[in-house]
């Protein structure tokens, strides 16, 4: 007997689709006592990590489940990842209530068996406050933490400050605030600007960070408002169930500038981007900067020679091999620009430090893998997204300083990625890149956990990520993130691989995947027997 579970990549019920657009696409979670064919066909070098397969724990004396008997503790000397999943971007509907309830309590059922730790949502500034400031609704928060709490799972939460919707990924649209909205519109300044004034609503510009200007509270304000409710609301929660805050600082939730949107097609890969620095407020700061050190007319703009979003480094004056980068400039300019990115991080933190501190929930802050162009020496696409880092200066030290100073675990991306996969005229180097952060958050004393920066589901990946979990070369991972639930997920073969990549993060990545699952092993998850009430249950799910 097979029991079908529908859930789906959208939790959206279709009354509360107003602003939110996301397709209804079905797919099955199967729970089937037969063992699976050979199909995980992992075609990795010898060199590379390799998944291995362990045979599952069937117990007909616990409810006649299959447990995989993963150990649960967090061993701190690097034993063992916890790897937490992502769920959908629209969990909660744009009417502030949980999407789909008895779906998402089946995919957290099929998760928790997996030997998932955990589950990341994104509270979204625009849901949470859009009545009005500082009227906030958790409700649909507080009915996931409860269901999270019942099958005995942690929950990550990003306070995400920003936009949904325009980039990689982003399967539904959730803007800022409407009262939020309404101020930008009075004053277009608030919002990042490029040299060609096209305007960014992802995320407020970092530039007013200290000035009152939504509706008499400061940005860094209005951010703290919200973490404060946030806290109040789920203050019996923190340091159990939710584990972990993680604060947005930019769009994407990641701690840099919008350099490469992707709405409306301004950007595409793998262009350089450009600076954001020509809102009102940025302008200010930077001719007070060129002021301070004698060189007025390095105040009156950014640089000229930068070039446009899809240009390549040796296109531009700026970028080039011996580019205006290099000069004293150069220097001045990128240091101003990137300084003003760590500025922002730190005010945010601190707030963040002082609500949280004491709850035993961890705090993290997400840095973006933008590892394109990294094989140059300008590294223009990172210069662009505010990251200073050059074939000559370390740009991810300072960052990792910054977030060590309070206790801040650093999140990073494309943990999954290989140089070779990568397309050879962009110059990437995701490894090199890796190397890079693990060994800044060493030096810093800072912890590190990663992420998938794209959707996989292939060995290939999971062996890089377990390769790169490992403290082999710098900081090995405190946690690994997976993007994300959605309907292939749960397809046979993807869930098949994920299970067993989740067991070895639990043993540190010792065992390895053999190119083909010869024994037919049980990696499946729980069988659930005809129990009426819980057959009823599981059928509520397809719904």
């Amino acid at each position: 007997m097979a029991l079908t579970l529908r859930s789906s990549t959208s939790f959206i019920n279709p009354k509360d689709t107003k602003g939110l657009k996301t397709p209804d696409i079905s797919s099955s979670i199967f729970f089937t006592p037969s063992k699976p064919p050979c199909s995980i066909r992992a075609k990795i070098p010898t060199q590379e990590a390799h998944l291995c397969h362990e045979n599952a724990m069937v117990s007909e004396g616990r409810k006649n489940q299959v447990l995989h008997g993963l150990p649960t503790p967090h061993n701190k000397n690097g034993s063992r990842v916890p790897v937490f999943v992502m769920l959908p971007l629209d969990t909660v509907s744009f009417g502030g209530n949980l999407n789909k309830p008895r779906a998402m309590n089946a995919s957290l059922m099929a998760l928790k068996s997996a030997g998932v730790e955990g589950v990341m949502v994104d509270a979204w500034w625009g849901l949470v406050e859009k009545d009005g400031p500082m009227k906030y609704n958790w409700e649909g928060y507080a009915e996931l933490v409860q269901m999270v709490q019942r099958h005995g799972l942690k929950l990550q939460v990003v306070m995400s400050f920003h936009q949904c919707g325009g980039n990689v990924g982003d399967s539904c649209s959730i803007p800022l605030p409407p009262w939020v909205l309404e101020e930008i519109s009075k004053n277009t300044d608030l919002v990042y600007t490029d040299r060609s004034g096209r305007r960014n609503p992802e995320y407020i510009s970092l530039g007013c960070d200290s000035i009152p200007v939504l509706r008499g509270r400061t940005p860094i304000q209005v951010y703290s408002d919200y973490m404060r409710s946030f806290h109040n609301r789920f203050k019996d929660y923190l340091g159990g169930v939710i584990a972990e805050i993680q604060v947005g600082m930019g769009p994407c939730g990641e701690l840099r500038y919008p350099s490469y949107p992707e709405s409306n097609g301004t950007w595409r890969f793998p262009g350089i981007g450009e600076f954001q620095c020509y809102d009102k407020y940025m302008r200010a700061s930077l001719e007070a900067s060129a002021d301070a050190v004698g060189k007025k007319d390095w105040g009156r703009s950014g640089p000229q020679d930068a070039g446009h979003y899809n240009q390549f480094p040796e296109d531009t004056g700026f970028f080039r091999r011996d580019g205006t980068w290099t000069a004293e400039y150069g220097q001045f300019f990128l240091k101003w620009y990137s300084g003003k990115l760590l500025e922002h991080g730190d005010r945010i933190l601190a707030a963040a430090e002082g609500i949280f501190q004491g709850t035993g929930a961890k705090l993290s802050g997400k840095v973006a893998g933008i590892h394109w162009h990294y094989k140059t020496r300008s590294h223009a696409a990172e210069l662009t997204a505010g990251y200073y880092n050059t074939r000559n200066h370390d740009g991810y030290l300072p960052i990792a300083r910054m977030m060590g100073k309070y206790g801040v675990v650093l999140n990073f991306t494309c943990m999954e990625m290989k140089d070779r996969e990568q397309q050879g005229h962009a110059n990437c180097s995701p490894e090199g890149l890796v190397r890079q952060v693990k060994m800044a958050t060493k030096t810093a004393g800072t912890e590190l956990a990663g992420e998938n920066a794209l959707e996989r589901y292939d060995s290939s990946a999971y062996a890089q990520v377990l390769a790169t979990s490992r403290s082999d070369s710098g900081n090995g991972l405190s946690a690994f993130t997976y993007l994300r639930m959605n309907k292939r997920l749960f397809e046979g073969d993807n869930w098949r691989s994920l299970v067993e990549f989740i067991r070895n993060m639990s043993e540190g990545g010792r065992n390895r995947l053999p190119e083909c699952d010869s024994s037919g092993t049980d990696l499946y998850i729980g069988f659930i027997k005809k129990k009426k009430d819980v057959a009823k249950t599981m059928e509520a799910a397809l719904v």
